[in-house]
């Protein structure tokens, strides 16, 4: 029995606190006035009567209830009825008469009459809502209406007859004595929550959605805030929530209505369900982490950084499904062709509890299993039952479960488990529905039209338990009259008199007659709670029987171990270990191994120790620290019996050796295994007792059949998961065993019968059991957690949660990490530290499970003064098994094989013993590639003076019969990475120390060292290779390694005064400063000098974007790179003597000049002859260029000074030089890096301050001269040859043909234009085009387009982020565009043929006169700096070799895409495929002069004389190609490549390896064309960079003159030499200058035909070769892909030779003649073991000749016997096909060269778009400014400048006469006329023109038309410099989508503008930092764009909001 009130309080308006100014309310009276026992008064009850706060009211409101509920400090809630209404109250005035009341400040007028409320609260711990409004109703009844009842009876009888029975009692009926009628029904069960129909409305607000979604952040344990305009409702939402949420209760704060004195309640850090007025949200902000609920609207506002986790999907999909049915039951009947009868819709009330149901259903399957991870401690006095949270997840498969973890983590999960966890209690309907959930959803399954049933049972359930009579009780309540709230006249409520409700109220309380009748309410009866499904059984896989197979071979491998077959066991341990990565396999690994533990077999042998220590880590490696499917729980007993003897007295356990396992370091393991077995030893305390067990123990005593140790050991919760593998009697019943929970459950039962003695015994039996496994864990814990080396840091890492796909438990990224060994369960490495770590985490869990195991405290004060002790003695214990173990014989391991070596490589560290790791590539694991599993492999890394070499064989025993060789040349090494901590499973060890190294030979070798290697050698190991990586100079490399080196003599060592380089440029430092202009001091003497390429120390006025970002030329290997040469001091240079250049011009270089017929050498001072060209020696001596080589092919008509004048024009000197002829059209191919712009343009003529400006302006006309010489020995022959019309070559106008098919891929605006170019938009200028516009771009007037214009070209480069910003003009410029069809008309009436093209940087073209260059063109074209280049090789790297295996989501051809290599060699394709056309199409000479005019200058000539010399595509031309292009001109290898020490910090540069890679995929396109095959191309690849050869070392011909190379006597080989048997003759190692590649290649290729291409068709092949450019259509080198494990690189022939014809000794050895071998892509050279027809019939031939005694012939004279087959003289006819297909593919080729013509016209007319002169004037600049040409500041009254009155142009004076003229004022004539007929074309033109038509369109209005403007005014703007604010005039333009800004109101000209297609947004700012002082405080915005942001101030507040709302309505 209770009360149904607990208190009656009346509240009103506190009118004392009114006139401080501050309202609220007070409590009247309360009734009782003293505290009921066990039920104090809640204080603070007024703040929730009105919780928006108490206010007056100028009108009367009718009156409100609802409920509030409070929670005291014990949790309990206490539920407060408040029912408001309004009385009169009389106000005075609140001023005096006298004063002014116009004051209108005042929030309320306080008028004569205003209305306060009043509340009749009714405080109560029950929830009968219904019961407490009607009562506090009757009650204003009977005080509105004045009725003849006293109040105080009924407040009294309220409080203290009203007394309502517990849950299951019978319905009352009473009455509060005002002629009422009530009745109360209890529900039947206790835990069931009432509901009403709270939760049917709560679906009706929001949906099934939405509340799914607030239903999961309330078990997941967030904060969750409703809003709502009703009390009311905020109530009955928060009470809905809560009941879904059972059987779980909310633990948390609860305030379904919260006042708004206390709204700080939701900044607490804890959860909460909390109600707020919506009247109150204005007042609530900051809520980051709150979800909010609007009740009203139907919407929910989850916050961003809210991660709220989803419900299983499983269950939610049902969840829906079942909601959907209920709530829109329509649905199911929506698209009948006959619509159903209308059935009666269901009452609220059902459709309440149908929904219930549906949560209650969803819980049960959510727990599903819940009661079999109960885990039992103690029974008596109290049962304490834990929850193996672990368990639970593993075998529900809910381990990633994020919505499962928070739910079991939270407190009302804790709750659940306290309250439903004993195993006899009283039980509900929760506990029905969880015991048949599984069969009904199996059912369902089959039967779906039974799971609306199966809910309707359960909802009837809960409706019963509401509403269990079935005839409801009609109550008679009064209520006042309709608008009795509005009488004018009404009383106050009148104070009730105390002492007569008292006296109610104790003699309601006196009365028992209703105490007899609940007398009879039985109570419920506790039961034993139903088991429900066992959580084993939900897995419906059946995991046994799918993996019979590898259990069987666990089994066989476990059988080999104990019968000590250690060979049969290493044999099938791999495919164990694999098998280990199933839970199934490691829990019946640990069975069977218990088996031998029980058959007294754990002392073990050392073999045998060692591979039952290896399944052990295994699988806790493949584990979890959480031990979800408990295996480490299984692997503990094993770990303390296990062990092996090693030596007397002392004995090795195996858990010293399976301690670095995160699961150790995880106290809820421990906690919870301790739990379990606690619960087997309480089983067995009481199972003696029961008869049940008894006769299951006769049978079993009875049974002589074998049985497992399983069926005698208990394994409590996990025995059921072994059941299919356990060997039980075949065919016999198996006894139900009896469960802990169940023996508990009967314990409980008969507690109450048991006496005192007895339950004292019971109690001391079960506290001793727990004391007793408390001590034997503590020993355990000891064991597992001091190290067997207590100076070592135990490894307790968290890095193996999560299972691996490969056999190591840990990632490479971990393993590569530098910080994976800095976490450990140990601050410090000592002894005693370790020990007091160990003390402190087993104290703590002794504490804890002691603290539930109810232990009493004596015992666990023992046990605290016993664990110190313990660990002392194991301590010292472990000293001696550590001392022992390391004087164990090592475990025999493999011999370390010995490497091939070359003749004259030798070994500089011997072999150190380490593992080969696999890295990110799949080839050689054995994954998902197939093939053996070659890694990870043991042996021995070695290092020589050439390679690096790792040797050994494969772990897997499988595949160990393999030899793993990965080796690769020391200095292609780009990076070396130390690794961390490293796990191999198939050895079981763990490897402290690793290393990464990286090749740019595409190998990546990654090892660990052994345990046998220290760290010093490993330390050294590192220290070797870097100084063997970095050598002094390239003569310590391994190409002179072996061989006497001689220093390098320079030429002019007879002079002693200059013996070096270094000396002499001492000596004439200074004379060169005067010679470059520096000093303008006359000289005396008549020695002449030259300065060689060294630049100026400033790059801008030469390039702002050189090849590289090393501008300056870093120092030489060898010698200093001061270039000052003195001609007679040179006296014994190359030209004064004859034989030094007869010995040149024999080099393959030059004799490709006399090939293309360069007419003979021509001395200095001899008169050339007739010819057009002669091979000049002024570059003999070096000293024009000395990157160039000593002989040049020039025009005849250029004299040797006048090379020696212009030469200074190009960067490094590097002059235009004539390097190919086209034997047709005998166009000219010339070669030279980028052009000085002040020397072309000739600005030093204009500068007063130069001193040499004479001599710069006769460079600038001998350049001039030259070019015309150039142009006059091209021919114009571009009529003579006369090709059908189909191919149309002719002349450029057939490359215009093809924009008759397709749009050229022109870019809408070239980089020039869109950064501002040369010169600044003005008004008429932007204005100014008023020509017609095209209807389409290089397209024929009649020709109808198909589609809009292409303006962005796939093929093409992409624009880079550094052409924005690589000019000055781009910071100081924004000048608008001029039309874009204006420029592309110009460019193309400029794109007419011409004898020369000059392919240069887009940098070179501005302010080119061209009236000085007749008859040449200027094309600037896109190419790939070197920076680019080195950055997308890296790329290449990480994707070809990674280290790591590639993320989810991302994979292999992604990461090729992401490095750009394959567009950087379509550019390159592009640039040599537009070379070639201009050539051979156009009969142009072309000059390509790209940056230095070393790298990419190189690439794009190289591939250019490919495609046209079909010389080049035989071995020979191919040979000389690289000797002349790449050698002779100075590609800087030694630089690029870092081939020494000095140039390590520059980076890999693969400059010549992309141009292999090019050639590459033009020899894929053309296998017809090349004589030498891919492996050829390759081969050139490796040794380019292996430092092998001398050919591809030093970075010009002078270093190689220098180190006497090119003049040495070369010695024919001859041709009939045999070669030794190991390979080849090591006769180079006596010369004393290096071995050329060529002669190797040449020896190797006399010797067989392993670089032939025997497709090699020169009478089929194109003489110009085309090919496709597409990406599409290029291929990713197979080169950086391969690798052969088997030799290593095939590169090093002799070796790969060696190391097969040992491995085929081996193998005939060991198996006989072996006829068959398998081939795997990754370990074997498929070329080399499986040759072609050709290969093996020379093999054949070779044979036979050696078999018949002859004398073998070479293969070369062979192949030259063999005749051609006869051809077909029958002409085919070519069909049309044909003939598209071919003129498709030429007409593509010809598209791309002419895009880039057109792109580089369009370019060059932007340049030169304006050739106005400024008028300039002196100019002061208050305001950082700057030049716009220099870029450099303009400030300060000591940096005046130069100011163009025209068109705002700003320079330096000194820049004045270099400025371009590029005025735009004189543009200002325009024609209207034009302009509007040009609208109305535009408006009817095609589609192809629309583009042009519009941007026309936008530039023909003018700036200053005010009607454009859409804003304008004054703003300050925040400069970018020094932060500092200038006042600026600002136009907003919307027709231009603009933001322009002027000096002033009145200028015409913009200073620039901010496009707002950029700009994000535009943001309202605070006051800045740095403002003026008289700035407002909101009067700041900010424009934020994708490049940066701008600050304004406005003049105030309102104008800045102005700006802002029109700046957004012109981005949105």
């Amino acid at each position: 029995m209770s009360r149904l009130a607990d208190y009656f309080v009346l509240v009103g308006y506190d009118h004392e606190k009114e006139r401080s100014g501050c309202s609220s309310g007070k409590i009247l009276q309360r009734f009782p006035e003293r505290d009921w026992d066990g039920c104090p008064f809640t204080q603070g009850i007024e703040l929730f009567c009105q919780p928006s706060g108490w206010k007056l009211s100028t009108q009367r409101k009718q009156p409100e209830f609802y409920v509030a509920v409070l929670t005291d400090i014990d949790a309990d809630r206490h539920y407060c009825a408040s029912f408001t209404f309004h009385e009169t109250v009389a106000m005075t005035p609140t001023k005096p008469d006298d004063e002014d009341g116009d004051d209108h400040e005042s929030a309320l007028v306080h008028h004569s009459l205003m209305f306060a409320p009043k509340s009749l609260v009714l405080v109560s711990r029950l929830d009968y809502f219904e019961a407490f409004r009607n009562c506090l109703g009757i009650l204003y009844t009977v005080y509105i209406e004045n009725l003849d009842v006293q109040l105080e009876t009924l407040v009294g009888n309220i409080l203290g007859c009203v007394q309502v029975p517990p849950p299951g009692g019978p319905q009352v009926r009473f009455s509060i004595g005002a002629g009422d009628r009530q009745a109360l029904q209890p529900p039947l069960c206790p835990t069931l929550p009432a509901t009403q129909i709270s939760v049917a409305h709560l679906f009706e607000q929001l949906g099934i959605n939405n509340t799914l979604s607030i239903f999961s952040a309330v078990l997941t344990d967030h904060k969750i805030l409703f809003f709502s305009e009703s009390y009311s409702h905020l109530t009955e939402a928060c009470q809905a929530l809560t009941s879904l949420c059972y059987p779980l209760k909310y633990s948390y704060v609860y305030i379904p209505i919260l006042p708004a004195h206390l709204l700080e309640v939701l900044t607490a850090p804890t959860p909460f369900i909390a109600g707020v007025h919506s009247s109150l949200r204005n007042d609530i902000y900051d809520l980051l982490d709150v979800i909010t609920v609007d009740l009203d609207s139907g919407s929910i506002k989850v916050p961003e950084c809210v991660n709220l986790p989803s419900i299983p999907e499983i269950i939610l999909n049902r969840t829906r499904k079942l909601l959907s049915m209920i709530l829109t039951p329509q649905l199911l009947s929506a698209d009948c062709a006959f619509s159903p009868s209308p059935k009666k819709p269901s009452l609220v009330q059902h459709r309440d509890k149908e929904i219930r149901a549906v949560f209650l259903r969803l819980f049960a399957e959510l727990f599903t299993g819940y009661r079999s991870c109960l885990t039992l401690i103690r029974i008596h006095p109290e049962p304490f039952i834990s929850f193996h949270k672990a368990f639970f997840l593993g075998y529900r498969g809910m381990v990633e479960d994020d919505f499962t973890h928070r739910v079991l983590d939270g407190m009302s999960f804790s709750s659940f488990v306290t309250e439903r966890g004993p195993p006899y209690r009283v039980c509900d309907i929760f506990d029905e529905v969880y015991a048949t959930i599984q069969d009904e959803l199996k059912e369902e399954k089959n039967h779906p039209d039974k799971m609306m049933m199966n809910t309707k049972n359960i909802s009837n359930q809960l409706y019963l338990n509401e509403f269990p009579n079935p005839q409801p009780y009609i109550q008679k309540v009064p209520k006042p009259t309709d608008g009795a709230y509005a009488r004018t006249h009404q009383p106050a409520f009148p104070t009730l008199n105390s002492k007569t409700v008292h006296e109610i109220i104790e003699e309601g309380l006196s009365k028992s007659s209703i105490k007899s009748k609940i007398a009879n309410v039985r109570p419920h009866q506790p039961r034993i709670v139903p088991m429900g499904q066992p959580i084993s059984a939900i897995d419906k896989q059946q995991m046994v029987e799918n993996h019979a197979r590898r259990l069987e071979v666990l089994r066989n491998c476990i059988n080999y171990i104990f019968e000590n077959r250690i060979s049969d066991a290493r044999i099938i341990f791999p495919a164990v270990l694999r098998a280990l990565k199933s839970k199934v396999a490691r829990l019946a690994m640990t069975q069977e191994l218990s088996y031998h533990v029980l058959s007294n077999r754990a002392m073990l042998e050392h073999q045998q120790f060692d591979l039952v220590v290896k399944l052990l880590n295994c699988a806790l490696q493949n584990d979890s620290s959480m031990d979800e499917h408990g295996v480490a729980a299984s692997i503990l007993p094993l770990a303390t019996a296990f062990c092996r003897k090693l030596c007397t007295g002392v004995i090795q356990f195996a858990y010293t050796c399976v301690q670095d396992h995160a699961v150790w370091a995880n106290l809820a393991f421990w906690e919870q295994s301790f739990y379990q077995d606690v619960q087997k030893q309480i089983r067995q305390l009481y199972l003696p007792y029961y008869e049940e067990h008894l006769v299951s123990e006769r049978q079993r005593e009875g049974s002589k059949s074998p049985q497992s140790p399983a069926d005698s050991h208990d394994t409590s919760w996990s025995r059921s998961i072994g059941d299919g593998y356990r060997r039980t009697a075949g065919g016999k019943y198996r006894h139900r065993e009896i469960g802990a929970l169940e023996i508990a459950a009967e314990q409980l039962r008969v507690w109450p019968t048991l006496g005192k003695e007895q339950r004292d015994e019971l109690m001391s039996n079960e506290e001793s059991t727990v004391y007793s496994q408390a001590i034997h864990y503590a020993n355990r814990m000891v064991y597992l957690r001091v190290p067997l080396d207590v100076h070592k840091t135990l490894k307790n890492t968290t890095g193996f949660d999560g299972e691996s796909n490969s056999n190591s438990n840990i990632t490479a990224s971990i393993a590569e990490s530098d910080s994976f060994d800095a976490e450990s369960g140990f601050d410090e490495s000592e002894a005693s530290d370790v020990g007091a770590n160990v003390i402190r985490f087993v104290s703590r869990f002794v504490d804890k499970v002691c603290n539930d195991g109810g232990v009493t405290s004596d015992h666990v004060k023992s046990l605290h003064q016993m664990i110190p002790g313990v660990v002392a003695m194991h301590i010292e214990t472990l000293e001696a098994v550590h001392k022992e173990s390391k004087r164990l014989p090592p475990i025999q391991k493999p011999k370390l094989l010995t490497p091939t070596l070359l003749p004259s490589e030798e070994v500089v560290m011997d072999g150190l013993r380490v593992y080969l790791l696999p890295d990110g590539r799949e080839e050689g694991t054995g994954g998902n590639m197939g093939g053996p599993s070659l890694l990870p492999a043991e042996g021995a890394v070695f290092l020589t003076t050439y390679r690096i070499i790792f040797k050994g064989t494969p772990c897997d025993p499988l595949a160990c019969e393999q030899i793993v060789i990965r080796c690769f040349p020391i200095s292609t090494i780009t990076k070396e990475k130390k690794l961390s901590v490293q796990y191999l499973p198939h050895l079981d060890q763990w490897l402290q120390e690793g290393l990464q190294i990286r090749s740019n030979a595409f190998q990546l070798m990654k090892i660990a060292f052994d345990e046998e290697v220290g760290s010093d050698d490993a330390e050294t190991f590192r220290k070797l290779t870097n100084k063997l990586r970095n050598p002094p100079n390239i003569f310590h490399t391994f190409a002179f390694s072996g061989q006497t080196i001689h220093e390098a003599t320079p030429l002019h060592k007879h002079k002693e005064k200059n013996a070096s380089l270094r000396q002499f440029a001492k000596r004439t430092l200074l004379k060169t400063a005067r010679k470059a202009g520096l000093k303008s001091k006359q000289t005396t003497h008549n020695k002449k000098k030259y300065v060689l390429p060294t630049p100026p120390s400033t790059r801008r006025n030469i390039s702002p974007r050189s090849s590289d970002s090393e501008s300056e030329r870093p120092n030489s290997d060898v010698y200093d790179d001061l270039s000052i040469i003195d001609e007679s001091e040179f006296a014994t240079s190359l030209s004064n003597d004859p034989k030094n250049l007869e010995r040149l011009m024999e080099r393959p270089s030059y004799l490709d000049y006399q090939r293309l017929g360069f007419a003979n050498l021509t001395m200095a001072g001899q008169k050339s002859n007739r010819d057009l060209f002669r091979i000049s020696t002024v570059n003999a001596n070096y000293s024009v260029c000395r990157s160039y080589p000593a002989l040049l092919v020039v025009p005849a008509a250029v004299t040797d000074e006048s090379i020696r004048k212009f030469a200074r024009c190009h960067r490094q000197y590097r002059l235009p030089v004539i390097t190919w002829r086209h034997p047709r059209t005998k166009a000219l191919l010339l070669r030279a890096s980028g052009l000085h712009s002040r020397g072309l343009m000739g600005m030093l003529r204009h500068n007063p301050s130069a001193g040499t400006s004479s001599g710069e302006t006769s460079s600038s006309i001998e350049q001039e001269k030259y070019f015309m010489a150039v142009v006059a020995a091209t021919p114009n022959n571009a009529r003579s040859y006369h090709p059908s019309y189909s191919d149309s070559l002719t002349s450029l106008d057939s490359l215009m043909m093809v924009g008759l098919m397709d749009p050229l891929n022109i870019p809408e605006t070239p980089d020039v234009l869109r950064r501002g170019g040369v010169y600044k938009g003005t008004p008429a200028a932007r204005s100014s085009v008023a020509h017609k516009p095209k209807p389409g771009f290089l397209t024929m007037p009649r020709r109808a387009r198909r589609g809009v214009q292409t303006l962005q070209r796939i093929g093409s480069l992409r624009e880079k982020s550094r052409l924005s910003s690589s000019g000055p003009e781009a910071r100081s410029h924004n000048g608008n565009l001029d039309s874009r069809g204006d420029l592309i008309n110009n460019s193309v009436q400029h794109l007419h043929r011409v004898r020369l093209y000059v392919l240069g940087e887009k940098t070179q073209m501005k302010g080119i006169k061209m009236e000085s260059f007749p008859k040449c063109d200027f094309i600037p074209v896109d190419f790939y700096e070197v920076r680019h280049v080195k950055a997308s090789f890296k790329k290449l790297m990480r994707a070809c070799i990674p280290s790591t295996a590639f993320p989810v989501g991302e994979g292999f051809y992604k990461a090729v895409e992401e490095s750009e290599w394959l567009l950087q060699i379509q550019s390159i394709l592009q640039l040599a495929g537009a070379t070639v056309d201009l050539l051979d199409v156009q009969g142009s000479s072309v000059i390509v002069c790209l940056e230095d005019g070393w790298d990419v200058t190189t690439q794009v000539i190289s591939i250019a004389e490919i495609l046209l010399d079909p010389y080049y595509r035989t071995i020979e031309g191919f040979k000389a190609l690289i000797e002349k292009e790449w050698i002779s001109f100075g590609h800087r290898f030694t630089h690029r490549s870092n081939q020494t020490a000095a140039n390590q910090a520059s980076g890999f540069a693969p400059l010549f390896l992309q141009f292999l890679d090019v050639v590459h995929q033009i020899h894929n396109q053309f296998p017809l064309s090349f004589e030498f095959n891919q492996y050829f191309i390759k081969f050139l690849a490796f040794h380019y960079v292996s430092n092998r050869f001398r050919t591809f070392m030093l970075d010009n011909e002078f270093e190689r003159v220098e180190a006497g190379w090119l003049l040495e006597e070369k010695k024919p080989s001859k041709v009939d030499d045999v070669d030794e048997e190991i390979g080849f003759s090591p006769k180079h190692q006596h010369q004393s200058v290096g071995v050329s590649i060529w002669d190797y290649i040449d020896k190797q290729h006399r010797r067989s035909p392993i670089f032939t291409n025997f497709m090699y068709s020169p009478e089929d092949q194109e003489q110009v070769m085309r090919p496709y450019s597409n990406i599409s259509n290029l291929k990713i080198w197979n080169y950086f892909l391969n690798e052969d494990l088997c030799h290593g690189p095939s590169y090093d022939i002799e070796l790969v030779i060696q190391e097969l014809r040992q491995n085929e000794d081996q193998e005939a050895e060991a198996m006989g003649i072996v006829k068959r071998k398998i081939l795997n892509g990754c370990y074997d050279n498929i070329m080399l073991q499986q040759p072609n027809y050709f290969r093996l019939q020379f093999q054949e031939i070779h044979k036979l000749e050696t078999d018949l005694g002859h004398l073998p012939q070479k293969w070369k004279v062979l192949w030259d016997k063999l005749e051609s087959p006869q051809r077909d003289s029958i002409h085919r006819q070519i069909s049309f096909n044909t003939q598209l297909v071919k003129s498709h593919g030429r007409s593509i080729h010809k598209r791309s060269t002419l895009e880039i013509l057109v792109k580089g016209k369009m370019l060059g007319e932007a340049a030169r778009m304006f050739s106005q002169p400024h008028r300039f004037e002196r100019h002061t600049y208050t305001t950082p400014a700057y030049c716009d040409y220099c870029s450099h500041v303009l400030w300060g009254l000591a940096k005046t400048g130069m100011h163009c009155i025209d068109c705002g142009y700003n320079c330096h004076e000194k820049c004045q006469p270099s400025v371009p003229k590029s005025c735009t004022k004189l543009k200002t004539v325009t024609d209207t006329s034009a302009s509007s007929s040009n609208l109305s074309r535009t408006a009817g033109s095609d589609a192809s023109s629309t583009s042009v038509g519009t941007t026309t369109m936008y530039d023909n209005f003018s700036t200053n038309i005010g009607e454009n403007r859409t804003h304008e005014g004054y703003l300050y703007k925040q400069g970018a410099l020094l932060k500092g604010w200038k006042q600026r005039w600002f136009v907003l333009d919307s027709m231009k989508h603009q933001l322009r800004y002027y000096d002033a109101m009145e200028d015409s000209s913009c200073k620039g503008f901010i496009d707002l297609a950029e700009v994000e947004s535009v943001i309202p700012q605070k006051n800045l930092p740095g403002a003026p002082k008289k700035a407002e405080e909101n009067s700041f915005f900010e424009i934020r764009t994708v490049r940066r942001f701008y600050n304004f101030m406005s003049t105030d507040a309102k104008a800045a909001q102005e700006w802002i709302d029109k700046l957004q309505s012109c981005i949105q």
